[in-house]
């Protein structure tokens, strides 16, 4: 089953069980990955005017790797704004916050420990030959094909700084 079959059935579930806040937040996961689809099928009909509908539909369909960067970047958008909530004094939203991110973290890839990020980074450092960090591009764009999905770049990009 591919992740947005699994994402659907959970939502239908959750319909079902009556977990409001399960059902909402996989709801805007699901509008956040119909918005997606909608850009990629504009860009595809504007590269290749030549296409039906339907092919266009059916090409913009999101694998489970694109499918995963919307997850991540929704769990960011989370994680951006319980500092928000916290420092206007609304605890409650960022308790909602927190929730709605580890509902989405489900459909993640297991994430790496800090342990293997490290080795990971100091592979790639070897690997490109990083010596400062204005080599950081260069082992930060290495090492985001290799981790997509299975750590916080945010953290990653800390690590590599202090290994350069």
């Amino acid at each position: 089953m591919d992740l947005k079959q699994k994402l659907k059935q959970d939502l239908n579930t959750a319909l079902k069980e009556k977990k409001e806040l399960d059902l909402s937040t996989l709801r805007l996961l699901n509008a956040a990955i119909i918005n997606k689809e909608k850009e990629k099928r504009f860009k595809l009909s504007k590269d290749k005017p030549e296409l039906k509908e339907e092919e266009l539909v059916k090409e913009s369909q999101l694998d489970d790797d694109e499918i995963i960067e919307v997850i991540s970047s929704e769990i960011k958008k989370r994680k951006e704004t319980i500092p928000e909530y916290e420092k206007g004094n609304r605890m409650d939203l960022a308790e909602k916050e927190k929730k709605e991110a580890e509902i989405l973290a489900k459909y993640l890839p297991e994430q790496m420990s800090e342990e293997e990020m490290k080795k990971l980074v100091e592979q790639i450092i070897a690997k490109v030959g990083a010596s400062s960090v204005k080599d950081m591009g260069k082992v930060m764009k290495e090492l985001s094909a290799e981790i997509k999905g299975k750590a916080d770049m945010s953290l990653v990009s800390q690590i590599v700084k202090e290994s350069l």
